[in-house]
């Protein structure tokens, strides 16, 4: 009976011991994993910055250019009135 007992504890130590290193094994999987995860979130995370801070530029380069047009426009009108005026002139003698 002593025999079957302590051969008990010894196949209960065996199981453990493999349940174990089983587990090392999936907890080293998992950090490996979360830390993938962690690497594509920052690199998606440097992209979104980087997405973003190009549309910010692009932003100014188009408020820059909306602004040269509107000083256009407004020049070849003032243009169009002075030309209008001299036009007028220019018919009545």
């Amino acid at each position: 009976m002593r025999k079957i007992t302590i051969a008990g504890f010894a196949l209960a130590t065996a199981l453990t011991a493999g349940c174990a290193s089983t587990n090392d094994g999936a907890v080293e999987e998992a950090n490996s994993t979360a830390m993938s995860a962690e690497s594509t979130a920052e690199n998606a995370l440097n992209t979104a910055n980087s997405a973003s801070s190009t549309a910010r530029s692009a932003e100014r380069t188009a408020n820059e250019a909306l602004s040269k047009a509107e000083a256009a426009m407004k020049a070849a009108q003032e243009a169009n009135e002075r030309a209008k005026r001299m036009l007028e002139r220019a018919s009545q003698k």
